[in-house]
């Protein structure tokens, strides 16, 4: 009884079987994918959060030093 898992004749240069046969790039490569920003940008936005508060607050500091004059 012949062996089945092993062609008889190894298949030719250029055909999909081949010694040479090149898988396809999407196959090969993994796309990346961000599904998640970058962590500079929560620090960023933590900055321009914190420093629109404290510009808030020395406004309103200086609403009440002239309303109080």
């Amino acid at each position: 009884m012949p062996d089945h898992s092993t062609p008889a004749t190894p298949a030719a240069p250029g055909t999909p079987g081949g010694p040479d046969a090149v898988a396809p790039q999407e196959a090969t490569e993994r796309k990346y994918v961000e599904n998640k920003p970058p962590r500079g940008l929560y620090v960023r936005v933590f900055i321009y959060v914190v420093a629109t508060h404290v510009l808030l607050a020395f406004m309103s500091f200086l609403v009440y030093v002239a309303k109080t004059r």
